[in-house]
């Protein structure tokens, strides 16, 4: 009898002790749940000839953008599923392959057409779905749509599964249904606590829909439960924060990002290293609250040696940050001017909306950074991230509205928001409007 990963999908090896270990590795990487490493390494250990665990190992390496590590699995997956492998099984390592590789455009066509034949394949349907998934960083300015449309797609094939649930609930909120994609991810929750992806998918519709104390009796019960090392504990902590700054609570926040964000106590992955912290000190700066200059240096030379290039928009965005705050305009020179070659060059997917962030973050004439933000604030969705994290963008569009002078137009604004979210505190405005 041949041997079947969770969904009922063949895999190519004769090892008991691999297959299991494979469908355990699986669902942690489906979970965000520590042990994915050693676990694929046990499947590995167990059959060295099973590509899957392989590719699959290769994934975990580029989360941790060890890139050396990462194209090497995808190498020798591709090799080893040539010679013992069925047709799903090659076009599943090379989708994630491409993935690996950062060949985006390429990746998701391989998606959308391995998922069109085996819908089923739960690794790959990953690969578009969440805040860092293909389509968030495609450049798409329709990518929640997209994720939201791509889950209705395959749900007859799923069920009551744990992973699809969350992430197909998530997909419902970025994409504006907020009540039915936060029942649909909690239950989902549910049938699995231990799934950091669900209680992360479960914070951001609480972010949405303004329930700040629940979220924050969420993470204080549950966080106890993910080790530190996991991969979204400090992200998770950091969802806390952002809950304490609507309360105006900078001392509490503070204390978060000293506890699990800077980049000397976090074990996250380098993205959630540079976004966690530029977006939290921005926001506390932007909201009043002072923000010792040591923190900024400190964050901004881990930044440095973590993207000391030009990469990903999203990335881009926050490095601009850094730059801004340690009022380091060489930097922002620099990678402004690799940043517009690429966009010249038809290489930067998220276009023009990225150059025209980064003059608006170096230029602190606050008259002209609203000049430059209002005509691109609907087309900020297309650097990727959720709408919790590109709302830093708007929150720094509404600060500049205030200490411009334009403080009816911030106004509004805020009471857009407060009507999408009735029960959020309006506290942390208070310092900023002075």
């Amino acid at each position: 009898m041949a041997l079947e990963d969770r969904y009922g999908l063949p895999l190519s090896t004769t090892s008991h002790e691999a297959a299991g270990a494979y469908r355990d590795g699986a669902d942690l990487m489906l979970a965000g749940w520590t042990g994915t490493a050693e676990t694929l390494e046990r499947a590995i250990a167990a059959d060295p000839d099973f590509a899957l665990a392989h590719i699959a190992r290769g994934r975990v390496h580029a989360f941790y953008q060890q890139g050396d590590l990462a194209r090497g699995k995808a190498a020798l997956a591709r090799e080893l599923v040539a010679k013992r492998g069925t047709e799903r099984e090659r076009s599943h390592v090379e989708t994630l392959a491409l993935a690996i590789e950062g060949r985006l455009p390429e990746a998701i066509a391989s998606t959308l057409k391995h998922i069109d034949a085996w819908p089923r394949d739960a690794l790959v349907l990953s690969l578009p779905l969440g805040a860092f998934g293909l389509f968030a960083f495609s450049g798409m300015a329709d990518h929640d749509r997209a994720r939201h449309e791509l889950c209705e797609r395959v749900a007859q094939h799923y069920g009551e599964d744990w992973w699809f649930l969350a992430m197909s609930g998530w997909a419902m909120t970025e994409n504006g249904d907020v009540a039915r994609g936060r029942a649909v991810t909690e239950r989902g929750f549910n049938l699995r606590r231990a799934n950091a992806h669900a209680a992360h998918a479960v914070l951001h519709a609480m972010f949405e829909d303004g329930s700040i104390d629940a979220a924050d009796r969420l993470v204080d019960e549950w966080i106890p439960t993910y080790d530190r090392a996991g991969i979204l504990h400090g992200h998770i902590r950091w969802h806390q924060a952002l809950g304490a700054l609507e309360y105006g609570n900078a001392t509490r926040a503070l204390a978060i990002y000293a506890d699990v964000l800077q980049p000397a106590a976090t074990q996250a992955p380098p993205l959630n290293v540079i976004t966690d912290s530029a977006s939290l000190l921005w926001r506390l700066s932007a909201y009043g609250h002072a923000v010792p200059k040591a923190l900024w240096l400190q964050a901004d030379t881990a930044a440095q040696k973590l993207f000391p290039k030009s990469s990903l928009s999203f990335a881009d965005v926050h490095m601009a940050l850094f730059a801004a705050a340690t009022q380091n305009r060489e930097a922002l020179a620099a990678r402004l001017a690799v940043i517009e070659q690429r966009l010249a060059d038809g290489k930067l997917p998220a276009g023009p909306v990225v150059p025209t962030i980064f003059r608006a973050f170096a230029d602190e004439d606050y008259g002209t950074c609203v000049q430059m933000l209002a005509p691109v604030l609907g087309e900020v969705v297309r650097i990727g991230g959720s709408h919790a994290q590109r709302e830093l963008i708007e929150d720094t569009f509404i600060v500049a509205l205030m200490r411009s002078g334009e403080l009816p137009r911030a106004r509004a604004l805020l009471d857009a928001r407060l009507h999408r979210r009735p029960s959020l505190r309006d506290a942390r405005w208070q310092a900023a409007m002075g």
